[in-house]
């Protein structure tokens, strides 16, 4: 699963479809992260102000890694709601 991600929008959006293919609600998610729920629904739908050690949590209850590199001219049309 690759997502390309410029916003938090994006990022919640991959983190949504992430916990969906593994199965997971928010509330099992939550406690597999040590994350609040309420926090979990936040990022998904997309606002800001999402500490960054929180997101890290949540993709290691997911399995995920964030990979940084450089900037292309690719779109973020193809994630899904």
């Amino acid at each position: 699963m690759n997502h390309l991600a410029r916003t938090p929008a994006d990022i919640g959006h991959a983190l949504r479809r992430a916990r969906k293919i593994n199965g997971l609600t928010q509330k099992e998610l939550a406690s597999k992260s040590g994350v609040w729920q309420e926090t979990i629904s936040k990022i998904e739908n997309g606002l800001p102000g999402a500490k960054l050690e929180t997101v890290f949590d949540i993709c290691a209850a997911l399995n995920l890694e964030l990979l940084v590199v450089k900037r292309s001219k690719g779109t973020t049309d193809f994630l899904e709601e």
